[in-house]
């Protein structure tokens, strides 16, 4: 009844590059030109749509939350033509989770990325049947960091919440870990970087391989 609940986004792949593409395609199309770098603004796409629609329109000198919820859908029909353009997984994730499985652990994703994107990125990576359970940003009526996805996510997988832990690389899942109660580990191989360590979690992972004895520590 070990569970172990992964963030998607900046923690099992690298998606900076197509979110970054689909922001960009809705400021070409108002004329604005590429606001976002794939690589300066990385940090921000896994902050998520909006995130990244108000950094480039912060950068034409426009702050209005009405021109962010107009090109919100059309952000999501960008990224979803061009999902698995340049997405990779990070080195070493789907190992870990193997030796994981193979110990008894139970795993699945709690992302705010909506559930049908989730569903499609991890199909087409090829890794989705690995995954017990997904809970996006809109299989329930919250979002991290409320703790009701997390707590989904490991009961639908089989699980225990008093028996589990968050895997993720940002505030929102620190803070989502702390509502629900449970230890988080944070990884280091983001563009954040060792700064996630100033959030305080549980543990800190720079490479997955280390990834099986942390969790061994924080929830046997």
């Amino acid at each position: 009844m070990k569970t172990v609940i992964f963030d998607l986004d900046g923690t099992l792949a690298d998606t900076s590059r197509d979110l970054i593409e689909a922001a960009n395609a809705c400021f070409i199309g108002l004329g604005l030109g590429r606001q976002l770098d794939p690589v300066k603004d990385a940090a921000t796409a896994f902050r998520g749509g909006r995130a990244m629609l108000r950094l480039g329109f912060e950068r034409v000198g426009v702050s209005d939350e009405h021109a962010i919820d107009a090109q919100f859908p059309l952000l999501l029909e960008h990224y979803e033509a061009g999902i698995d353009t340049y997405t990779t997984l990070y080195p070493g994730a789907m190992d870990a989770i193997r030796v994981l499985q193979s110990r008894g652990y139970f795993v699945g994703i709690c992302t705010n990325k909506p559930e049908h994107l989730a569903e499609i990125l991890m199909t087409r990576l090829g890794v989705r049947d690995a995954f017990a359970s997904l809970v996006g940003a809109d299989t329930l009526s919250v979002r991290k960091p409320d703790p009701a996805p997390y707590l989904a996510a490991v009961t639908r997988a089989g699980g225990d919440p008093a028996r589990s832990l968050l895997v993720g690389d940002t505030d929102t899942d620190r803070k989502t870990s702390q509502a629900a109660g449970v230890p988080s580990i944070l990884v280091t191989f983001g563009p954040a970087g060792d700064s996630v360590a100033a959030l305080n979690p549980e543990a800190l992972l720079p490479d997955y391989a280390a990834l099986p004895r942390l969790v061994r520590e924080l929830i046997g």
